[in-house]
């Protein structure tokens, strides 16, 4: 325990002393003047002050913030002083003499009266300073060097606790105008000391009939659907706009103006959040040796980052680029964990590297990431493609099997279905190559195919901001073009949850809602940067080679309407002419890099449908 803690519980069980002994003190001095001086005060003062610290010490009195005492925590005096006073009447039942019965419950009393009201107080002090009329009072400060104007979306719980954060923090130049919240039942009363000023339909009067230049959307429990409704209709009439995390982040109760955070492209997805079977998870990584390759990337770090909170025994970090490593390594270190974190500098297409660092470290499970994904790039080096989305997956699954892997997971993508270009095509061939893996192994072999992930390296969010901050234009093939979009943890987790509903031979989907036009993301990263679409214009260049128009996780014939897991679903490969992806593998060095792509697409593309099973 630091000094300023000790000097604090010790302040606050001086305070609560004098408080018991003073009740104690008057109450006698009310009923009994007589006995003030008695031996039966004296023994009733001992009594309560043992009882009321003990008690005190049990319920975390002294531990409480009281600067933001609630209910529950004057209801814990209550608690503390009924007990302390039952206990002191058990006590004085047991030894000869009168009870003081009419004397312990005055004391009763005003023991609550007391101690309540030093808490709230303090409270009130810390809010208000010596103010008699606090809002009035805030409201004068505040309108004298005001910066932020600021309307609180949502008068529910989190609201309630962001607006008093923000009336006690140090922020002295934000001023609350008021909430806007949907519950009629809400509208035109004052909640925290703050008016409920209408709904959220309503939110371009309240701005323009009250100033305001600052909008937070407390809605963390709200679907994301509605928030997403929200943030559009917010945009539309203030640039500042931010909004509270989710809420697993607020279970706590520990809302502050630090953690608001200002919108991002991924609050205007409009898709809940996949919700993960943790316990099954844990089971599966605690204390186990995982392995992920490709671990300097966007996706496989994010894994590693993942996989964390599982506290496996020991976390091999396998890249091929030493920077990434290096970043990644230091990174997780900082986060004390208890895993082991072994950095490990190899490439995949190494056959033998791959084997002898699987044979050293034996790990339970694979998470391989390491992928060139670049669709235009890959167009134009096919063969380097094949030999590290397809060889190199074939390496690290045969390594995996010769050491008895218990699981092995490859991060595919949506581009992987009916692939029109090179990208695609390898990581469907690799789906193929781990789908044979499954048929004779006992290391159960699993795809994870998810669309496309905002923020990891080669999307098109990273492009756009770079374009937007050089004043444009924003480049976009083709009006129409849609993509399915996850974010970064989103990907991560499904990865991860996969592993542990992994039997073999899987392709595992996330049912990622509808499809967003690559233009209205443009549009709606433009806006959220401050800017018009008259100061950043769109510019559409035309599809590039291998691009498609949409893309599909699984067709439409193909879907099964239960999900195996919230928001998952599973598939297996019908068949594929195994002898012939082999045979391809092998004679990829002896081909030209026009024949490597020509065979590649052709083995992609036929007989690849994929059909849902249920479980």
């Amino acid at each position: 325990m630091t000094t300023f803690r000790k000097v604090r519980v010790l302040l606050l069980a001086l305070i609560d002393s004098i408080i018991v002994l003073s009740s104690v003190h008057f109450s006698f001095f009310l009923l009994d003047p007589s006995s003030v001086s008695g031996l039966g005060i004296a023994t009733i003062s001992i009594l309560l002050l043992c009882a009321h610290h003990m008690l005190s010490g049990m319920f975390g009195m002294y531990k409480k913030k009281w600067r933001y005492a609630s209910i529950e925590e004057l209801v814990g005096i209550i608690y503390v002083v009924t007990l302390s006073v039952s206990l002191t009447i058990l006590v004085l039942a047991l030894l000869p003499g009168k009870m003081y019965g009419d004397e312990l419950l005055v004391v009763w009393l005003f023991n609550i009266l007391g101690v309540n009201g030093t808490r709230l107080g303090w409270r009130y002090y810390k809010s208000y300073g010596f103010s008699i009329f606090p809002v009035s009072r805030k409201m004068e400060v505040s309108e004298r060097g005001i910066e932020k104007r600021t309307l609180i979306i949502g008068a529910g719980a989190a609201g309630r606790m962001l607006a008093r954060q923000i009336k006690t923090s140090k922020y002295r130049r934000t001023l609350i105008v008021g909430f806007a919240d949907d519950d009629k039942d809400l509208h035109h009363l004052n909640i925290s000391g703050y008016p409920v000023l209408g709904g959220t339909d309503s939110i371009g009067e309240i701005v323009l009939k009250h100033k305001v230049n600052h909008i937070v959307i407390a809605m963390p429990s709200v679907q994301r659907e509605r928030v997403r409704g929200i943030i559009t209709k917010a945009k539309g009439v203030v640039y500042h706009v931010q909004t509270l995390p989710m809420i697993e982040d607020l279970a706590l109760g520990n809302v502050s103006v630090n953690h608001v955070r200002d919108v991002q492209i991924e609050d205007l997805l409009g898709r809940d959040p996949v919700t993960l079977d943790i316990d099954s998870i844990d089971s599966e990584i605690r204390g186990k040796t995982v392995l992920v390759t490709g671990a300097g990337g966007s996706i496989g770090s994010e894994i590693c980052r993942q996989l964390l909170r599982f506290t496996p025994a020991k976390l091999i970090l396998l890249g091929h680029g030493e920077n990434s490593i290096y970043s990644i390594r230091m990174e997780l270190n900082g986060w004390g964990t208890a895993t082991e974190l072994i950095p490990v500098i190899a490439n995949v297409q190494d056959r033998d590297r791959i084997f002898r660092v699987m044979a050293t470290y034996s790990p339970s499970l694979v998470y391989h990431a390491a992928a060139h994904k670049h669709v235009p790039l890959m167009e134009n080096n096919p063969k380097e493609a094949v030999k590290n989305n397809v060889i190199g997956t074939k390496n690290v699954a045969e390594a995996a099997d010769n050491e008895s892997v218990q699981t092995f997971v490859l991060v595919s993508t949506d581009k992987a279905v009916n692939p029109p270009n090179v990208m695609g095509a390898t990581k469907r061939l690799a789906e193929m190559v781990i789908q044979m893996m499954s048929t004779k192994s006992s290391t159960k072999f699993v795809a994870v195919r998810f669309g496309n992930v905002l923020g990891s390296r080669g999307s098109v969010i990273p492009l756009f901001k770079q374009q937007i901050e050089r004043g444009g234009p924003v480049t976009v093939t083709h009006p129409e073009m849609t993509r399915y979009f996850m974010t970064i943890p989103e990907a991560s987790r499904l990865v991860l949850q996969a592993g542990t509903l992994a039997n073999g031979g899987e392709i595992f989907v996330l049912d990622m809602g509808e499809p967003v036009r690559i233009v209205d993301l443009a549009r709606n990263l433009i806006h959220l940067s401050g800017f018009t679409k008259e100061e950043i214009p769109i510019e559409f260049t035309g599809m590039r080679p291998g691009e498609k128009l949409f893309e599909e996780l699984l067709a439409e014939d193909e879907v099964f309407e239960d999900p195996v897991f919230p928001k998952i679903l599973v598939g297996k490969t019908v068949s594929f002419n195994r002898e012939a992806v082999l045979a391809f593998i092998e004679q990829v060095p002896y081909l030209s890099p026009d024949e490597v792509k020509e065979q590649a697409l052709t083995l992609a593309n036929a007989n690849s449908r994929v059909s849902l099973v249920a479980r």
